[in-house]
């Protein structure tokens, strides 16, 4: 797809880092236990998640938001990782670090609907996305639902970058490659995105 802000970056994370960005991600998440968010509509997500950093984001009867705790714990949700945000000052912007990354965890019966990040405050900001584990098979369209959409696969260690026009586009996960990764103990996928959700 050639849409203007949107970055690929193939297997920009080396198998050692991607490694050691699971683990340190799965030990936060214990803190924060993944769960299956429902949608205002009532239907129940099939990708588990949760967040780190300062606000994480959630959806339940009450709509699309971001909190600052989670939402069946009530305790503040883990710090992003200093990797994490260093990617971000690298690839994003240096003066003003993300305040969330929002975790989903993807086994083979997961996918996720086409859908626009559109809760921030601010989307002079991009989101910036680290796939981790099994290959998702990725499909990113233009700024209407209706837009003709393009397959791209994501491989554990690749970083997108979704900012300038890319930004508003549509996009979701059809389905992950079961097998394709031994990154992950069982299979399934990580993928992090990082976005700033509160005004700079």
């Amino acid at each position: 797809m050639n849409l203007p802000g949107f970055r690929l970056l193939p297997g920009r994370l080396n198998e050692a880092v991607q490694r050691q960005l699971t683990d340190e991600v799965v030990a936060l998440a214990a803190d924060a236990p993944p769960y299956r968010p429902v949608t205002p509509g009532g239907k129940a997500m099939s990708v588990a998640m949760t967040n780190l950093g300062p606000l994480g984001w959630i959806t339940d009867a009450a709509g699309y938001r971001y909190e600052p705790t989670h939402p069946l714990t009530g305790k503040r949700w883990p710090p992003i990782p200093a990797m994490l945000t260093a990617l971000w000052a690298e690839l994003c912007d240096a003066a003003t670090p993300p305040d969330c990354c929002l975790v989903n965890f993807y086994d083979a019966g997961s996918k996720m609907g086409a859908h626009r990040d559109s809760d921030e405050a601010d989307f002079r900001f991009p989101v910036l996305s680290v796939s981790l584990g099994d290959t998702a098979l990725f499909r990113l369209g233009g700024l209407r639902r209706t837009d003709p959409t393009g397959p791209i696969r994501l491989a554990s260690g690749d970083v997108v970058v979704l900012g300038g026009e890319a930004r508003r586009a549509y996009h979701g996960v059809d389905r992950i490659i079961p097998g394709s990764s031994r990154l992950i103990a069982g299979g399934g996928r990580i993928n992090l995105t990082l976005r700033r959700a509160a005004p700079a």
